[in-house]
């Protein structure tokens, strides 16, 4: 498949949370067109199983593809956990498939500093053993603890970010036996940035905590730019669709995409 710089790229996740990968890809390079799918209709991912996560990544790409995009970053861990590998071998000839994962794991492994990690993610990218994995690869002699905080997402989704009643939640997964003498957090999550602030008051003051956006963002930027691909003027406004539409949902999009936008009802499946 022949690609050029005009094409958007496609951004999708189980929900609204990918948004943040979005507005970090969006404030790097503003010369390209975003479509963005939040499978609303079937979040959260980190709760299903792998074979779900891959149809509905598998339904997703194919509309994203249909609509054009050059590439396309899988905005959501458990997603990339459970579905790059497939994705990627089934369209690497047609289009460029990005995941959230590979980027951090490969700025931890640049830190000499970092002998401990801690890693909190959903149930789906915690079980996938995904991170040990990489980084057994790259780095065998890190230490590494991994913990789920399947509470987290939800509760960001809902609004509850900038209230007090995630302190307590966030206190009983931050203050665990396990993360003592890390080094660094990496938050393996797309929603967790948002509560980035109250995770680091937790935290001494020397943990670096690593927010998977930012890379992913940069990786995007990078292969782009290797392939001649960075578009030189944006082609028209970024799209945002989601697979199941209310009005709470196009409320909580500012929190997490930092600006108020548009969804539009994609009905790419019967709601299940």
């Amino acid at each position: 498949m022949k690609l050029n710089k005009s094409q958007p790229i496609g951004v999708f996740d189980s929900g609204i949370g990918g948004l943040t990968v979005a507005n970090a890809i969006s404030k790097l390079l503003p010369n390209e067109k975003l479509i963005y799918f939040g499978d609303t209709a079937h979040l959260p991912y980190g709760d299903k199983s792998a074979r779900a996560i891959k149809q509905y990544s598998y339904i997703i790409t194919d509309f994203l593809i249909e609509k054009g995009c050059k590439a396309i970053v899988i905005a959501c861990n458990s997603a990339t956990a459970v579905s790059y590998r497939f994705l990627h071998e089934m369209y690497k000839d047609d289009i460029h498939i990005f995941g959230v994962i590979h980027p951090v794991v490969l700025a931890v492994t640049q830190d000499e500093s970092i002998k401990k990690i801690g890693i909190i993610g959903t149930q789906a990218t915690v079980q996938s053993g995904v991170y040990e994995s990489l980084f057994k690869q790259q780095k065998p002699e890190l230490e590494i603890t991994s913990l789920a905080t399947p509470l987290l997402a939800p509760m960001i989704e809902a609004g509850f970010a900038p209230n007090s009643t995630i302190d307590g939640v966030l206190q009983y997964y931050i203050n665990r036996k396990e993360f003592e003498d890390i080094d660094a957090l990496i938050l393996a999550c797309t929603h967790y940035p948002l509560i980035k602030d109250k995770i680091a008051d937790l935290l001494p003051p020397h943990v670096k905590i690593f927010d998977n956006t930012i890379y992913a963002a940069r990786e995007v930027q990078l292969e782009l730019q290797r392939l001649y691909l960075l578009s030189n003027k944006k082609s028209s406004e970024n799209e945002f669709y989601v697979s199941d539409y209310t009005e709470n949902f196009e409320q909580t999009t500012q929190i997490f995409y930092g600006e108020k936008i548009k969804l539009e009802l994609a009905k790419i499946w019967k709601l299940s």
